[in-house]
């Protein structure tokens, strides 16, 4: 159940559309180079699916614990896409089967959105914006988690990759029909990057990666905006009201700070507002208007540097629960933490998934604040 070594660490885990990132925090310090998988978790009929998770975990975290001679897992972390709404399987069936292959007693159970803000802001007031092909922003004052958006490309992330990128497919396919409001750069970006415009729709209709492939064309949109054209130009502002927005609609007041950092260790009163994720890697034609629009909505709020990804906020959890720091708000879709996995696998022997959903519903299982 433990790697071979004397020594102790904990286990962070990112688990997304592109695989399975993994790293270990040895006690004292070292953090490995994270161990990544090419394949998604699966989803099924009762959302994520675990086994397939575990089937890639387990030898992942058996790799590094030999390589850096640790023997006991002092907590866990996984951070998973999904995990709010498609997570019950992760949440009946992880606790155990970690104790039992890995010796876990100590695991957190994550939504990616909460990773991506512990990662950017650790343990602070404030709100997050995470952005790439989507978008989600998420806030706390310490006593509960609040998100806005995430919806996905067909009932929302708007100002996202997706978003920005269809918006300038559209502007390009109104100026192919001669129709107000086109864009002839964003048509000849069109034209260049997939053809002539009226093989679009068979290109990106019957694709399953659909938000993916508008959100490609997102900084065609940048580079024409860069450009000066005046359509592009207003599209980025766009999304840059649609991101503050769901800030603003996340990011906690003045006034329900006040005392936060007292609990923190940050000073009382303090919010904090980054921005993390691909999507700002798009640089001036997006951020200036962006930063200009979070002014506007939120000029209590301090815009700072995201100060690492959801793979660090992953560890990080991992770390506070290790010493018993976590002073997150716990809730059961969002951060759902248990402290002795251990006695949920000895009570488990052999039950099915029912009876792990039971038997994780005990005492020592952390519940909403």
């Amino acid at each position: 159940m433990t790697g071979p070594g004397s020594g102790s660490g904990v286990l962070g885990v990112d688990s997304g559309g592109s695989g399975l990132r993994v790293v270990l925090a040895v006690d004292g310090g070292r953090v490995t180079t994270p161990l990544t998988s090419r394949e998604p978790v699966r989803t099924g009929p009762r959302g994520i699916d675990a086994g397939h998770l575990l089937e890639q975990l387990v030898p992942m975290a058996r790799r590094l614990m030999t390589d850096t001679e640790v023997g006991t897992l002092r907590a866990v972390t996984v951070g998973a896409a999904g995990l709010t709404t498609l997570g019950d399987a992760l949440r009946a069936e992880l606790p155990s089967a970690l104790a039992r292959e890995l010796g876990v007693r100590r695991l957190a159970l994550v939504a990616d959105a909460v990773t991506a803000y512990t990662g950017a802001l650790g343990q602070r007031v404030g709100a997050v914006v995470a952005a790439g092909t989507g978008m989600i922003a998420i806030g706390t004052d310490l006593h509960e988690w609040r998100r806005a958006d995430g919806w996905g490309h067909l009932l929302g992330d708007s100002g996202s990759g997706a978003w920005i990128g269809q918006a300038g497919l559209d502007a390009a396919l109104r100026a192919y029909d001669r129709r107000p409001g086109g864009s002839v750069p964003l048509l000849a970006r069109v034209e260049a990057v997939f053809g002539s415009a009226p093989a679009l729709p068979g290109q990106l209709y019957p694709r399953p990666d659909r938000p993916a492939v508008l959100a490609s064309f997102a900084p065609e949109v940048a580079a024409c905006a860069d450009g000066g054209d005046p359509t592009a130009v207003g599209i980025l502002a766009a999304a840059a009201r649609h991101i503050a927005d769901s800030a603003a609609a996340v990011c906690p007041t003045a006034e329900e700070a006040g005392g936060a950092g007292e609990v923190s260790g940050e000073v009382p009163g303090e919010i904090c507002l980054a921005l993390t994720g691909g999507l700002f890697k798009m640089g001036d034609p997006l951020l200036v208007p962006l930063r200009a629009a979070l002014t506007d909505r939120l000029p209590h709020a301090r815009q700072v540097p995201a100060a690492g990804d959801p793979l660090d906020g992953a560890v990080g959890i991992a770390v506070e629960l290790a010493d018993d720091r976590l002073t997150l708000p716990h809730d059961d879709s969002m951060l759902y933490v248990v402290r002795d996995a251990m006695d949920t696998a000895d009570t488990m022997g052999t039950a099915d998934a029912t009876d792990t959903a039971t038997t994780t519903d005990n005492p020592s299982r952390d519940r909403s604040s």
